[in-house]
């Protein structure tokens, strides 16, 4: 998804508890977000569709070079304007002096001048501030930006921009008032957005301490893009320790090339003579994510290697920039590797999805073996690690995004943020447990319950089964401010939901479990999940109903026609419903050619899985939501299946949302997918 910097209004958040407002602006000059608990909601005392964005989103955060400080973004959102503010934060590394340094915007703070100013973008432009959030200027010298990273010696930056290649037809024909697009080749719009022939590339430029000059595009004609598209990730570009050389991530093919094939590459860049090499030629599938060695002499990076599987396992590799040679580190680790952090030269640390968590490890350039470094039901990471002092990402189903320090040498974890206390002291949190059942095949399969706040192991309770999108995404201990268990099991729902065949963190032969099987094993590991449920004496065996999203729409269609009677209710988010169809308008072709086998038009066998094939045993009530700015999974396979179910007279709803993609993310937007959500599920349910 691309990024751009919003034009925020000037309005001030509401507080964060632990923090203290500095005064350089009158909090009375300033309209308030009205995120204060109303007293309803306090008796309540529970999680509800508003309540869920009066939520301070914790954003991106950087540790002082000393490791002394952290600096962190919080977001607030007004549910009845949906106005964003995004501000910045200030704490200790122990958890103490948590101060607010900005009061009327401020995003993507960074440390320079050895940690004795700080860096960071308000309203499209680039600002400098002290420590202590004063002496607030603006950066000359440059203009449209979307992300930027000081060097480590403060005397430049690189900085990205899309820069424009092509004409569109309008431009071509100067007929401004015409709306027409004229396609010739393949990927002419990805994820959510149209091509507009322009281009993400990197420029560096020097800075003298206010002002940024002689600004050069590296990738200068390229009509490739760096970071990657869709996720446009400032991860996949770095510095060197030394401030002469970036390492950045680009995937330099085009059109039906781009569509079919993953393989991206690293690409080393001296910044004095404009030379550059590709350090991952050899491998063709993704190479992602460079960071250097603290003397500057390696790169450590993450790499897959078969083109066109987007899932296939992310290894940690490192190069060594002097000999020109590679090493797979993680050999032999069968778990994906992210989040690469140097402690030393001989030693990085990484972030790991690791049955039904995330957590962190370590390894060592010998290659040795991999050591767990945390423990407990929650995911790690993002992390940073600066002179012996390590600051992570905390989460779980019932906790929004926190951050913790945690000692290396132990493991033990201490939270140092609380930007939700007024909320989480406000309201119960169902109990969160972990179970392990038996497949029909006698495998393990683990998986989450979530139980309802005040929870009586005497009543019989409706459930939920909730199946996992991706189809190689990991359902471990994640936060969603929509697909929210904690609000599901405040609604009066037991949700469980297994880690089937084909998620990630159970190894790479679990993972692949799934490709070119969608409707066989994993589809079994949700009825033997049901049935393991359904004896549960808290359990009432017919009122349990299912839910998913994307890979997890697609398991909804499917079920609907497999599961003999189980469910009483399902709700199908952007599913695949016609295999057909799906590969004919999706756009990462290398997906349905790994996932379902390849094109139809070869009779790959996958595709008697599609589920329209299946209308005919449809006998289940079902709401069908869908975006129309979903480019990977078409809206129109939403309204395939909807008018499936009304002209077979089955109960159906369809969710239509104009504005949105893949996701729902706008406020009232998503305040409607709960109401409509728990509407359907009541009526069916209870």
């Amino acid at each position: 998804m691309k990024k751009y910097f919003l034009l925020l209004p000037l309005v001030t958040l509401f507080f964060v508890s632990s923090c203290k407002q500095q005064p350089p602006v009158a909090k009375e000059a300033l309209p308030q977000f009205n995120n204060q608990l109303t007293a309803e909601e306090k008796a309540g005392g529970v999680m509800t569709p508003e309540l869920m964005w009066k939520f301070g989103r914790l954003g991106s955060f950087a540790l002082s070079p000393d490791g002394s400080k952290v600096l962190y973004t919080v977001t607030e959102i007004d549910l009845k304007s949906e106005a964003k503010l995004t501000n910045i934060f200030e704490v200790s590394s122990d958890g103490s002096n948590n101060v607010q340094l900005t009061i009327t915007g401020g995003s993507s703070p960074q440390w320079i001048g050895n940690g004795k100013s700080i860096a960071y973008t308000n309203k499209g432009k680039l600002y400098t501030m002290n420590e202590d959030g004063s002496g607030q200027k603006e950066i000359t010298g440059i203009g449209e930006f979307e992300i930027f990273n000081f060097s480590p010696d403060g005397s430049k930056l690189y900085f990205t921009r899309r820069v424009k290649l092509d004409q569109t037809a309008n431009e071509k024909y100067n007929l401004p008032k015409a709306n027409v697009r004229i396609i010739t080749d393949l990927m002419y719009r990805h994820w959510n957005y149209w091509s507009d022939y322009s281009y993400s590339h990197i420029f560096v430029a020097t800075f003298d301490g206010s002002a940024v000059s002689a600004s050069k595009d590296i990738m200068e004609g390229q009509r490739f893009e760096s970071p990657t598209s869709p996720y446009f990730d400032e991860g996949e570009i770095s510095w060197n320790t030394d401030s002469k050389s970036i390492a950045y991530t680009s995937k330099r093919l085009f059109g039906k090339a781009d569509a079919v094939s993953t393989n991206s590459d690293i690409f080393l860049y001296d910044v004095e003579t404009g030379k550059e090499i590709n350090i991952t030629e050899e491998n063709k599938g993704y190479d992602r994510y460079p960071v250097f060695s603290p003397d500057g002499s390696m790169i450590a990076y993450q790499s897959m290697e078969r083109d066109g599987y987007e899932s296939d396992l992310d290894r940690l590799f490192v190069y060594n920039i002097k000999e020109g040679t590679r090493k797979w580190i993680s050999k032999g680790w069968d778990f994906d590797v992210s989040n690469l952090i140097w402690a030393d030269n001989s030693m990085i640390y990484f972030a790991c999805s690791h049955l039904g968590t995330s957590q962190i490890f370590k390894t060592d350039l010998q290659a040795k073996g991999v050591t767990k470094v945390t423990e407990g039901v929650h995911n790690m990471g993002p992390f940073s690690l600066k002179s012996g002092v390590m600051i992570s990402g905390l989460t779980s189903m019932s906790m929004a995004p926190e951050l913790s320090a945690i000692d290396t040498k132990t493991g033990s974890i201490k939270q140092i943020t609380s930007i939700n206390k007024n909320i989480y002291d406000n309201i119960r949190m169902g109990k969160v447990e972990e179970k392990y059942i038996k497949t029909k095949d006698k495998k393990d399969l683990q998986m989450w319950v979530i139980y309802p706040p005040d929870f009586n192991p005497e009543k019989k309770y409706p459930s939920l089964l909730f199946c996992e999108g991706g189809p190689q995404s990991a359902l471990d201990q994640f936060w969603s401010y929509r697909w929210n268990m904690q609000m599901m099991a405040a609604k009066g729902y037991i949700v469980f939901g297994p880690n089937r065949r084909g998620v990630s963190g159970f190894g790479q032969e679990w993972k692949e479990e799934i490709s070119g099987d969608w409707g066989g094993k994993n589809i079994q590991d949700y009825l033997d999940a049901t049935d393991a449920m359904a004896k549960e004496p808290f359990i009432d065996a017919n009122r349990m109903g299912a839910v998913g999203a994307s890979y997890g729409g697609f398991s909804i269609f499917y079920l609907a026609g497999v599961h003999e009677g189980r469910f009483k209710a399902l709700i199908a988010h952007a599913g695949v419903f016609d295999f057909i169809s799906e590969y004919g308008s999706t756009e990462e072709i290398w997906f349905p050619n790994k996932e379902l086998g390849g094109p139809y038009w070869e009779n790959t066998p996958s595709y008697k899985f599609s589920p329209h094939l299946m209308v005919n045993k449809w006998t289940t009530p079902i709401l069908i939501i869908t975006g129309a700015n979903d480019f990977r999974i078409p809206y129109t396979q939403a309204l395939e299946a909807f008018q499936a179910a009304q002209l077979r007279g089955i109960p159906s709803k369809l969710l239509f949302f104009e504005d949105e993609c893949h996701w729902v993310t706008k406020p009232q937007n998503s305040v409607i997918w709960q109401y409509e959500f728990f509407d359907w599920l009541d009526k069916y349910l209870k």
